[in-house]
């Protein structure tokens, strides 16, 4: 399994230039999640997150449409701030993660093998709220 820092440590050691629009993969446990200065984004359908549950310090934020998807993130970025992105299975984040690659100015991590992965290793997601972003709850 792919532990989340070193990818933290590459991204802060070199140039932002050099990183922005840059796809990463990993496969970080969610403590390393929830630990990370990342933005975590989470791309599922309202009905997944409450079907499934979320990551306590997600946003949490449908991948519909990639400029739809990039307006609504930005109000949630810090400055050089890499997004990482987690779906259910890390299908979906393989394929967004390579679109907003192009749409933004700092890196890009797909969270390899999504929630399912997560739940596999042993972790109890949380229920979805408001405050996340959820619209059904």
């Amino acid at each position: 399994m792919r532990c989340l820092a070193p990818i933290l440590f590459a991204l802060t050691c070199l140039a932002a230039p050099a990183i922005a629009g840059q796809v990463f993969t990993a496969q970080p446990s969610a403590q390393q999640l929830q630990d990370a200065p990342v933005l975590l984004v989470d791309i599922r359908q309202p009905h997944e997150w409450v079907e499934t549950g979320v990551l306590p310090n997600a946003v949490l934020l449908p991948f519909d449409s990639p400029d739809a998807f990039v307006a609504a993130l930005r109000p949630h970025l810090q400055p050089g701030q890499p997004v990482a992105l987690i779906c259910r299975t890390g299908n979906r984040t393989s394929r967004a993660a390579r679109i907003l690659a192009q749409r933004l100015d700092v890196p890009v991590i797909d969270v390899q093998g999504g929630m399912f992965a997560l739940m596999d290793a042993g972790y109890a997601p949380e229920r979805p709220t408001r405050a996340q972003g959820c619209t059904i709850c």
